[in-house]
């Protein structure tokens, strides 16, 4: 389910909002200058769905979203449990911890969700927005915003991924610890 939590960015405890009601997300990060859409998903998307058809799939939205030519370098980015792999909690928790630091991108930070979830937290003083994307969610995050990103204990996320410029993933850490006083990914979604 897709959430939107707003709180005090001085104590997480205090919640101003929380919904998962489409209309009410749009309308609260629009009204803070952010992108969020809903695009439908396919039926049947598995671990086995190659990143070609996932791009087929969305190649109309997409052109769409880049009619300008804006973003030169669309991908995608997945983790998905591997089971199998002795060392996937290992490669899942590296990963997820790169991104658990507040940060910032001198270019908007343009995701969608094709499968799985991931909550990005956005630091808009004075408050952060916990948005909890699931497949189907697109979200623009601003260049410069502070934030932070959460793919859960157990990663499971494909997300198209959209770029000016090829290093434009890489974030300037503001170095605040923040992101520590919040909930997880997976306090959100329990509660």
């Amino acid at each position: 389910m897709t959430i939107l939590q707003i709180m005090a960015d001085s104590d997480a405890a205090q919640i101003r909002l929380r919904t998962a009601d489409p209309e009410v997300i749009a309308a609260e990060l629009a009204e803070r200058g952010i992108v969020f859409d809903r695009w439908p998903t396919p039926p049947g998307l598995t671990a086995a769905t190659t990143d070609e058809q996932i791009l087929a799939h969305y190649d109309d939205r997409i052109g769409r979203l880049n009619a300008d030519g804006r973003y030169r370098h669309i991908d995608l980015a997945s983790l998905r449990p591997d089971d199998t792999d002795p060392e996937w909690p290992a490669k899942a928790a590296a990963a997820r911890g790169k991104f658990l630091s507040e940060h910032r991108h001198a270019e908007d930070e343009v995701r969608f969700f094709a499968a799985g979830r991931g909550c990005f937290y956005l630091h808009l003083e004075p408050e952060v927005l916990a948005v909890v994307c699931e497949a189907g969610d697109l979200v623009s995050v601003p260049a410069g915003t502070r934030h932070w990103f959460d793919m859960g204990a157990r990663p499971d996320f494909v997300a198209v991924r959209f770029f000016e410029e090829e290093d434009g993933w890489v974030g300037d850490f503001t170095g605040d610890e923040i992101g520590a006083r919040f909930p997880t990914l997976d306090e959100l979604v329990a509660a």
